[in-house]
């Protein structure tokens, strides 16, 4: 449940168990003086913790990744108590969380460090190089649905790469932000000196806070389009760079030779796992219309065994986290049926006016149907019968989404990956790049842009500085009102001879 049922101009909020509507703890509402505060105090603490270099740094994320480990299951009950997800589902995130840690830390040193470029021939006299220097504080506007996982690609690559950050979790979601708060300052004394996270909650006025605040090197945001833009246009009033995050609708293809057991078990995985609550799992399938029968049959008994659980029982999927996105799911299902969709597994009455759906699979939905154009974002699964895999990709391009996807082939599953409009594949599996720390992870189009993970996502949290030391005077200046015309025609001579042939 959200907790944003609390009047609005209120000084603090609930945060409310999903399943139970019980309320689990209550949090400020930070205001604007609060969070220009954060940012000074992490501005303060960057500077000693840049100073540490990347040993010092790594020592001490290592310390923070052991006390996550032994307080594993307790940190995975506040993600299941503030999410609804199963309590299995939330340990598996914070152990993906561990290991993304443990892979910034590690690598920080190697990706960010300075290294030697080559001058080239005209500037041979210079000693080039190149390092990644850290920006200071970076803001991370956290999701609810992975509420660890997803904050932690941004946190993690974000302080070992020498800055610190200043964390506003989704408003239905602060106790996970607490927990890594409190868990960091366990494994570093040195936090109560100098803070490396600090956590501001409260609803979208807080966030926006955080985007004006001076002294913010950049925002780090994951959540819908729509709410991008906003955070977009906070930020542009500072010049203040941004990462965005948001959303997709993420496809499967499924070719002729796949494994159709599989497939349909990543089809149904990656489209109800988590209520369906996954940017990156499965909302379309267009599968090849000779293998359309029989994956369909095992998609819907994959499907038709899952149970939502309750207060007493966990089950397969847990409520809605947002109660509201349950009148999204019920808005796609009228629109895929009413269309001429063929309802496989559930309907209409798999929408449950308790914050729970029951897992839904509809088949051979007009592409025009906000079904299969919008995020649906809870446990629905189209699956679209195609003639051949070329009409699969087209179909699979054909949004303005453009994050994750997955294919389903025994002998062209790299020529299909490359054919397609987003920012990571998975081949043969589901959701599998983002479980592997070194690969980058983000999206292009309304899916946003920047990247977490991997390189690429330590050096999105940094500045490029590029330097460049004489080693030795050139016997004529070039660049001094001392050249000479005969210095220029021996410069451009050199040229010639070097690029003009």
């Amino acid at each position: 449940m959200t907790a944003a049922t609390d009047a609005a101009g209120s000084t603090d909020f609930a945060s409310l168990s999903p399943r139970t509507g019980a309320e689990l703890a209550r949090y400020p509402v930070h205001d604007g003086e609060h969070v220009r505060a954060a940012v000074r105090a992490a501005g303060e603490a960057a500077a000693w913790w840049d100073g540490l270099g990347f040993a010092g740094r790594r020592t001490r994320l290592a310390a923070w990744k052991k006390v996550l480990v032994r307080q594993l299951d307790r940190v995975a009950r506040v993600v299941a108590d503030e999410t609804g997800k199963p309590f299995d589902d939330a340990r598996l995130e914070v152990v993906l969380t561990i290991d993304h840690l443990d892979w910034a830390s590690a690598n920080a040193a190697k990706v960010l460090g300075r290294r030697s470029v080559s001058p080239g021939l005209l500037m041979a006299n210079q000693a080039a190089s190149v390092a990644y220097r850290p920006l200071g504080v970076v803001g991370v506007i956290g999701p609810w649905n992975y509420p660890i996982f997803t904050s932690m690609g941004s946190i993690a690559y974000a302080l070992a790469a020498g800055n610190t950050v200043v964390f506003k979790p989704s408003e239905l979601t602060p106790g996970v932000a607490h927990e890594l708060a409190r868990t960091l300052a366990e494994a570093v004394p040195e936090v109560g000196r100098y803070p490396l996270l600090s956590v501001v909650t409260g609803f979208g006025a807080t966030g926006a806070e955080l985007c004006r605040a001076p002294g913010v090197g950049k925002i780090a945001f994951t959540g819908s389009a729509a709410t991008g833009r906003r955070v977009m246009a906070a930020c542009a009033e500072n010049l203040v760079p941004v990462l965005m995050e948001c959303g997709g609708k993420d496809p499967l293809i499924v070719d002729s030779d796949a494994d159709l057991d599989a497939a349909a078990d990543a089809a149904v995985w990656g489209g109800m796992s988590n209520a369906g609550q996954t940017c990156v799992g499965v909302e379309r399938v267009y599968v090849v219309e000779t293998v359309a029968g029989r994956f369909l049959e095992k998609v819907r008994a994959a499907a038709a065994k899952l149970r939502v659980g309750t207060a007493a029982h966990e089950g397969d999927l847990g409520p809605m986290t947002m109660p509201s996105q349950t009148e999204v799911v019920r808005r796609h299902v009228t629109d895929a049926l009413s269309a001429g969709g063929r309802a496989i597994v559930g309907g209409l009455d798999s929408v449950h006016d308790d914050g729970t759906v029951s897992p839904v699979v509809i088949a051979d939905v007009p592409e025009d149907s906000v079904a299969v154009t919008e995020e649906t974002f809870g446990p629905l699964v189209v699956v679209n019968r195609v003639p051949d895999v070329e009409e699969a990709v087209r179909r699979a391009n054909a949004t303005g989404y453009g994050l994750g996807a997955t294919v389903f082939s025994a002998k062209r599953g790299e020529e299909i990956a490359a054919r397609l409009r987003c920012g990571m594949v998975s081949i043969n599996g589901v959701i599998s790049f983002a479980g592997i720390p070194s690969l980058p992870f983000g999206g292009v189009g309304e899916s946003g842009f920047g990247r977490i993970h991997g390189a690429d996502g330590l050096r999105e949290f940094t500045r490029a500085q590029s330097v460049a030391r004489q080693r030795f005077a050139l016997p004529v200046a070039v660049t001094s009102f001392r050249r000479t015309a005969r210095t220029m025609q021996a410069l451009i001579g050199m040229v010639r001879a070097r690029h003009g042939r």
